[in-house]
């Protein structure tokens, strides 16, 4: 029996992949046809949002039982090889940004590998680099961070919470990037300019 899925139905199945497996295995056992489903609302698929969480088992996950690969989760995931080919394809992703209007330099800085971010940069993308420094911190990608740095990041630039990418590194327990951040001008958010 073909039935359509509903907004209700997929609406649960999207917030779970932004980062609980768990409930995505759950759910998706119960009803495999939400695989690629989109939620309108958002405008968003399931395997959209494991990548801009940076949610790689789920993003992993998804991919295995056949969701479609794009380039903003590749990215996610540091597969240079298939940004490469998506790139190739598309020189223009460069400087795309996916759903939510996140940037595909953030989904580069969240998997760490600065060879994507060279890339990028190689093709006139690398736009939103304060941005990305908040992808970067939050996992805890020093050499990312550093090149962010050198490529242009506001080490000041807020975060959808008005914090500052220090106060994520403090947060975080991240103090080789704190301190980074620090010999930058970074400050955090109450002394922030």
């Amino acid at each position: 029996m073909n039935t359509e899925l509903t907004q209700e139905q997929i609406k649960p199945f999207v917030m779970a992949a932004h980062g609980d497996l768990a409930a995505v295995q759950e759910i998706l056992a119960a009803e495999p046809a939400l695989l690629d489903a989109c939620y309108e609302q958002f405008d968003e698929r399931p395997i959209e949002a494991a990548g801009h969480t940076g949610s790689r088992d789920i993003a992993e996950f998804l991919l295995a039982k056949g969701a479609p690969l794009d380039i903003f989760v590749a990215a996610m995931l540091g597969r240079t090889d298939d940004v490469r080919a998506f790139l190739a394809d598309d020189p223009s992703l460069a400087s795309a940004t996916g759903v939510h209007g996140i940037s595909i330099l953030y989904h580069v800085a969240m998997s760490g590998q600065v060879a994507i971010a060279e890339l990028l940069k190689a093709l006139g993308g690398g736009q939103h680099a304060g941005h990305a420094l908040h992808g970067a911190v939050q996992f805890g990608h020093l050499e990312m961070v550093s090149w962010l740095l050198a490529n242009g990041a506001d080490p000041n630039a807020p975060n959808w919470q008005k914090k500052t990418p220090l106060d994520a590194a403090l947060a975080r327990g991240h103090t080789a990037i704190a301190d980074l951040l620090r010999q930058h001008g970074g400050q955090p958010a109450t002394d922030a300019p």
